[in-house]
């Protein structure tokens, strides 16, 4: 009976080691999102009624944010430095759902004016009594090599997705703490667990935005209702790379990034919906190779530091080539 027991188990471990490793080979973000997004409380349920503020809600993942949680039946602040693509943004919201005009705020606000975040803060909760969740998503990428690069530029980078996104974050958490319930996320990037060519800024200010998150989940320990989370997406379509940053402050990407070979928007959106709504603290979100490329550098740092050297090697090559960088993991690069 005994040895009959043993063999059950080690037959129960094996299968559960199949399986996620076959959920793996196919899967599109960490397993306990996967998981989560499966088996957990659904966004629709959970986000009903929640007030949510999205910064960057102009375009790309912000844009996406706004009409799936419009869709859930959530209230929502837009902010971004652009009105009219708010309202634009605004408009679609209310078309795609049940929304009425009175439950959307289109509120512009510039991240590197963060003497004005205490007053926009202030405006939201005016209107609408209280903030449930501030979205973090406001920031740019950024596409040259260190040695081409102004040190304007990495300033640029630490102001706008670092200092700009802890401002706000300084003004809403008291509230929060206030009320002891609410949720704080912030989409960081891969390039917050490791690093990239052509993104030395970028990914400098990502890592900043790693550690000050983490550092602060442990100062609230006594809110164990405010949640604390960091989304880290990979390659996903949108104009991220478009408005990116280059060597110099004023100086556009010179040609725009292909998108096919990309996570599709909607699909990033919703596996950060089902984070939120089931409390999930860091979210890893890419598609392979891209995923089990950052496990590596969790588990196997030397084996990654030598795939890394690699296509690192390619991908600036493809970049002085002229072609897409976003390309450079899949394209050979042109001989010099």
């Amino acid at each position: 009976m005994d040895c009959c027991l043993i063999s059950a188990l080690w037959y129960f471990i094996l299968v559960y080691i199949v399986i996620h490793l076959l959920a793996f080979f196919f899967a599109d973000a960490d397993l306990t999102l996967l998981w989560a997004s499966l088996l957990g409380r659904k966004s629709e349920g959970k986000l009903k009624g929640q007030v949510v503020w999205v910064t960057g809600a102009s375009s790309g993942i912000g844009e996406e944010l706004a009409y799936q949680l419009a869709r859930c039946g959530s209230r929502l602040i837009l902010s971004a430095r652009r009105e009219d693509e708010l309202k634009r943004v605004k408009r679609l919201c209310l078309e795609s759902s049940c929304l009425k005009d009175e439950d959307i705020l289109v509120l512009p606000l510039d991240l590197l004016e963060r003497t004005t975040h205490e007053a926009k803060t202030q405006a939201v909760i005016e209107y609408f009594g209280h903030i449930d969740i501030l979205i973090n998503n406001g920031g740019r990428s950024q596409r040259s090599l260190f040695l081409e690069t102004s040190v304007d530029v990495f300033n640029a980078l630490m102001e706008l997705n670092y200092l700009g996104t802890v401002s706000l974050t300084k003004q809403v958490l008291p509230h929060m703490t206030q009320r002891g319930t609410g949720a704080i996320v912030t989409i960081s990037s891969v390039l917050g667990l490791a690093g990239a060519p052509l993104a030395t800024g970028y990914a400098a200010s990502k890592h900043a935005l790693q550690g000050f998150f983490n550092s602060l989940r442990t100062e609230l320990i006594d809110y164990p209702k405010i949640l604390i989370s960091t989304v880290c997406p990979g390659p996903v379509q949108s104009f991220i790379t478009q408005n990116a940053f280059t060597e110099d402050l004023h100086k556009a990407v010179a040609s725009a990034a292909d998108q096919e070979h990309k996570m599709p928007t909607s699909r990033c959106v919703s596996l950060i919906l089902a984070g939120i709504a089931n409390d999930v603290k860091e979210m890893w979100i890419a598609q392979q190779p891209f995923l089990a490329f950052y496990y590596a550098w969790q588990y196997a740092p030397t084996f990654a530091w030598f795939i890394t050297n690699t296509l690192s090697k390619r991908r600036v090559q493809n970049f002085k080539s002229g072609l897409d960088a976003d390309l450079a993991y899949f394209t050979k690069p042109k001989s010099s």
